[in-house]
């Protein structure tokens, strides 16, 4: 297990190991935008793109109200909002290079594995949800001063900021 976060975390179970959160982030981000606003594109919705996204990430599936659940639950509390009590997930614990690691072979399992990991390892604050209402894209905020706001600064930052401009012009008019 690589495991390197340069970040100051106060406690980490994984002192000594050198822990690489690009893998559980890109896990993360990927089956909370599963779900596109924008495009009014629900991946869920469609078995054909489901089973290749499992298939992608050699993942197993499971009963799909069960992964809409935790993807709706993880989305809201990325969101701010209170999470519904989530279902029940199976995981375990496996040495992975000496260091106890939670490992699943089903979708949210290892969805919930590696939010797990993010929330230890002090980087799940990170994990954002864009407030253009017409995005709300998830996305990880990378920025030194955690202080990104926007999924994608020339499309949704840029929109938003015109919007904004444009009712300020109008007042003053």
């Amino acid at each position: 297990m690589k495991v390197s976060s340069t970040r100051n975390n106060r406690y980490s179970p994984y002192s000594g190991v050198v822990v690489n959160t690009d893998r559980d982030v890109d896990l993360v981000l990927d089956f909370l935008n599963t779900v596109d606003v924008e495009l009014a594109t629900d991946i869920l919705g469609d078995p054909i793109g489901w089973s290749r996204w499992l298939a992608d990430r050699g993942l197993g599936d499971e009963d799909m109200v069960h992964v809409r659940a935790v993807r709706d639950g993880l989305r809201a509390v990325v969101g701010g909002a209170p999470a519904p009590a989530p279902p029940p997930v199976p995981v375990r614990v496996e040495l992975v290079d000496a260091a106890p690691t939670l490992v699943a072979a089903e979708v949210t399992g290892a969805v919930l594995a590696a939010a797990s990991r993010l929330v230890v390892l002090g980087e799940w604050a990170r994990m954002k949800i864009c407030p253009a209402d017409a995005c709300q894209w998830t996305f990880f905020d990378r920025s030194r001063n955690r202080s990104r706001t926007w999924c994608s600064m020339r499309v949704c930052g840029n929109r938003e900021k015109a919007r904004t401009w444009r009712e300020r012009a109008k007042v003053v008019d």
